[in-house]
């Protein structure tokens, strides 16, 4: 036998590596294409990510050694297809989780969420929310903790969605006005050492629900493939916004940008704690919908709920239509400024603002087509978000995204 060595194998030795240095760095990439459905097949990776087929397979073997996604090497062909069909590529259903929660003014929930946004395990919500963000953070933490001790799935991390702007980079919830929080809040430092106590592994987040609520809706929801989205919605009170620029969440400087609640669109309407009248925050969430539609909100479900039904089980009444058209008008006045400022290329709407748009899509179309340049000169798509729990997957999201960055630091 020889003992010299087959400089075959050395170039055979070197192709392996570079394959590998350029699979390493494809990784992150990789995971995220599949995560947000962009990439179905080994074929579409490959073309995705502009890479050899040998080094797409190596990556997608790579990602499902580390348990976040599902190779299927013989997929079923379609009916008439020819030629060996691709590998099937999809997350992986038995992988590691994030912990989402979310604190709203009639309580708070707590899911596990895994890649792909899908919804793996909730906790029974709370409606109780204390004016101390310590004793409601707690809660709602162990009540994450006992769902990952119940499947004991792997945790990346946990993120908290909640209904104030949050200031950047101290996490400071400044407007928690609905809480009965005090404003400046540190949240997300209350949450990670909550997080910490309940021996969490994974680093923790936090995050406005409502910017949270359009990450979730760009990655898996109504706003996939849209380059800017404008996403406005209302939920138990008040009115939230929030924007994607070229694929990205625009929060601005430090975290604060798209108050859009306090767009004004009644001048003579109802004061807001902003020191204005007649914000998008007053006149079109559902406290203003009840109030307009003549019915005095009860105690029994959320304030939302409650206008949820009144659209649907009584909207032949004439009070109740007229009361939608009223915010439908409000509302389309307030998106059709936004439009001529910003210039989405789709708008989405959640909450109470979806059911308007689903009672009479027509009517609020035309409002902000008419009062918008833009609008005038072909209409900007409005459609219903997608998302059930958008607020909560978003916040799953914070925690998914380390791994997307560098999926060989997923926890073992």
């Amino acid at each position: 036998m020889s003992g010299k060595a087959d400089p075959r194998a050395a170039g055979e030795g070197t192709t392996s590596r570079t394959r590998l240095d350029r699979g390493r760095a494809a990784l992150g990439p990789a995971l995220e294409l599949v995560h947000t459905g962009r990439a179905p097949t080994r074929a579409v990776l490959t073309a995705e990510l502009g890479v050899t087929r040998a080094t797409a397979g190596a990556v997608a073997a790579e990602l499902e050694a580390l348990g976040l996604i599902r190779v299927d090497a013989r997929p079923g062909a379609a009916a008439g297809s020819q030629g060996r069909p691709s590998h099937r590529l999809s997350v992986a259903e038995d992988g590691p989780v994030a912990l989402a929660t979310q604190i709203h003014t009639d309580g708070f929930r707590a899911a596990l969420v895994g890649l792909g946004g899908r919804i793996v395990a909730t906790a029974p919500g709370c409606e109780v929310v204390d004016a101390d963000p310590a004793k409601v953070l707690g809660s709602v933490v162990e009540a994450g903790a006992e769902l990952l001790r119940e499947t004991g799935r792997r945790c990346v991390g946990a993120g908290l969605a909640v209904p104030s702007a949050v200031a950047e980079p101290e996490g400071l919830a400044l407007n928690p006005l609905h809480l009965a929080w005090p404003a400046g809040a540190p949240v997300r430092e209350i949450f990670a050492r909550q997080v910490r106590a309940a021996g969490i592994d994974g680093p923790a987040f936090a995050a406005n629900d409502v910017n949270l609520a359009a990450l979730a809706e760009h990655r898996h929801g109504a706003g996939r493939g849209a380059r800017d989205l404008l996403c406005v919605a209302t939920g138990h009170r008040g009115v939230g916004g929030a924007l994607v620029l070229d694929g990205r969440l625009h929060t601005g400087s430090s975290g604060l940008a798209m108050e859009v609640g306090h767009l004004a669109v009644n001048p003579e309407g109802r004061p807001c704690h902003c020191g204005s009248r007649g914000c998008l925050d007053v006149e079109t969430d559902p406290l203003a919908f009840l109030t307009a539609a003549g019915r005095e909100p009860g105690p029994e479900v959320s304030l939302l709920q409650q206008s949820y039904d009144l659209i649907r089980e009584y909207y032949a009444d004439p009070a109740v239509r007229t009361a939608t058209e009223t915010l439908i008008d409000r509302l389309g006045l307030g998106l059709a400024g936004l439009v001529n400022i910003l210039n989405p290329d789709r708008i989405i709407l959640g909450g109470l603002h979806r059911a308007l748009l689903d009672a009479d899509p027509e009517r609020l179309r035309a409002v902000v087509a008419g009062r918008s340049l833009w609008g005038q000169s072909g209409g900007v798509p409005i459609l219903p978000c997608g998302l059930d729990h958008n607020s909560l997957v978003g916040a799953a999201e914070l925690a998914w995204q380390p791994v997307l960055d560098d999926p060989l630091g997923v926890p073992a």
